[in-house]
């Protein structure tokens, strides 16, 4: 798909995050390298080989007045507010969609400092009804768990508690949660593995417990972005201009995820998009 290789090789010279609606209908990507949070459609939903980049007004929202090392992204489970985080500020920034799931409607609301607990900022998520906020970074090997008084207001956000996790990663980055809060999912950058955390108490930090990891040094090598269909059944990571699509036979088991489609390698496929 030309439409699809084009957007991609363009907007992910070093892919870091993406995010999909929760229809997988729409996903989400952003670049360290370049200042945009970008925007595709896809006509086969959860299928990324039919994705294609939105229509001019709706395709991208530039946050450089804010943040110019994009590392991760979250939004509002409604599409009503959009959440990145990014190296050089070491900041969450909130921003509110006057259209849910159109970025180019966002209008920027507040920031929250997490640099007291991590400097290289990478994983971002919430709780689904927005009363924690989860941050995953390499400077401290940990993943940091943020209570919020005011649900999906991150000027509320006060620090609970961190796991620490480089007894399995030194560089971890995307993080993922089961919706039911009892799975935790890293992208481990130093192992070339996803790493499968269980919770005895849901989004409690504190119970948490290593699994597994599943391990590929030709698929996961310099891995970033992790994201699930939120049934357990599909998987999506990045690595620099590619985009990996994988199947799980057992949802939410990682052991036994098998490619989808193969990745494919935008930068290298097509022209960017005029």
């Amino acid at each position: 798909n030309t439409q699809y290789s084009s957007a991609f090789s363009y907007f992910l010279s070093n892919g870091q995050s993406l995010f999909f609606k929760s229809d997988g209908e729409k996903c989400y990507v952003i670049d360290n390298n370049k200042d945009y949070v970008a925007q595709l459609s896809l006509s086969t939903a959860w299928d990324a080989t039919t994705a294609t980049f939105d229509e001019p007004t709706n395709d991208y929202l530039n946050v450089a007045d804010k943040e110019t090392l994009l590392t991760g992204i979250y939004f509002k489970p409604d599409g009503t507010k959009l959440y990145i985080i990014g190296s050089s500020t070491d900041k969450v920034q909130e921003y509110s969609l006057s259209d849910p799931w159109i970025v180019s409607s966002a209008t920027w609301v507040r920031d929250f400092s997490i640099s007291a607990k991590e400097t290289s900022p990478w994983g971002l998520y919430f709780k689904d009804d927005g009363s924690k906020m989860f941050i995953c970074g390499s400077s401290s090997d940990s993943v940091h768990e943020y209570g919020l008084s005011t649900d999906w207001d991150i000027s509320t956000a006060t620090f609970t508690r961190s796991l620490d996790v480089s007894g399995k990663d030194t560089l971890p980055a995307g993080i993922f949660f089961k919706p039911d809060g009892t799975k935790l999912y890293i992208a481990g950058r130093s192992a070339d593995a996803v790493h499968q955390y269980n919770l005895t108490t849901a989004w409690d930090l504190s119970t948490a417990s290593f699994g597994q990891s599943f391990v590929s040094s030709t698929y996961f090598s310099n891995i970033y972005a992790l994201f699930f269909k939120y049934d357990g059944t599909k998987m999506y990571h990045t690595v620099s201009t590619t985009l990996y699509e994988w199947d799980l036979s057992t949802a939410w088991d990682i052991s036994t995820a098998t490619v989808a489609h193969g990745g494919w390698s935008y930068s290298s496929i097509c022209a960017s998009p005029q």
